[in-house]
């Protein structure tokens, strides 16, 4: 079987991490996030890992090195992932596309669910400094970001949908059936 490269996007808290989580247990598949270079950039930097300094790094770093600069660094993540579903968390820009669709077997899977529950998911698990004080109203200005305000644009080119209004297992079923038809 040649490799699988399943690239997700959704908003913010759409369940693009469950879905990572989930091809990892149940069918082996290793994966990517594009934020992980830029966390440990600011980790090793020790600098507090919030959305607005993950912001602030993103657009630093692409407007010195290229927009397609984390696209470029994936797509070679990926590339050389030894399995046969790799899982790219994150796409969220038209170059990201670019640079995946390249490789063979790429697939880009969007994820809805509900603002709403989103927001309530985003609070529970606390991902990035601050998440769990934010209002609905602070959680829904923060899509207008730089790096948030291409997904919606980015997710109208996904051959593939999941929607994550229901329950987990609900969610993990849709999860299997898209593997049988993409396989």
């Amino acid at each position: 079987m040649q490799k699988l490269i399943i690239g997700l996007v959704g908003e913010m808290a759409s369940g693009k991490d469950e879905a990572k989580k989930y091809l990892n247990e149940k069918y082996g598949a290793k994966s990517c996030k594009f934020s992980t270079p830029i966390r440990d950039v600011l980790n090793r930097l020790n600098i507090e890992v919030s959305r607005d300094n993950m912001v602030s790094l993103s657009i630093s770093l692409r407007e010195k090195f290229g927009q397609d600069l984390f696209a470029k660094v994936i797509a070679s993540d990926a590339r050389a992932l030894d399995s046969d579903i790799v899982v790219v968390d994150g796409v969220r820009r038209l170059e990201d596309i670019d640079h995946l669709s390249v490789l063979p077997h790429f697939k880009l899977v969007r994820i809805e669910a509900d603002s709403k529950l989103r927001y309530e998911r985003m609070k529970l698990r606390n991902e990035n400094i601050g998440d769990a004080e934010k209002t609905y109203g602070e959680f829904m200005e923060d899509h207008e970001s730089e790096t948030e305000a291409t997904i919606p644009e980015v997710m109208e080119k996904a051959e593939y949908c999941l929607n994550n209004d229901g329950n987990l297992n609900e969610f993990h079923k849709q999860i299997d059936v898209l593997i049988l038809k993409i396989k």
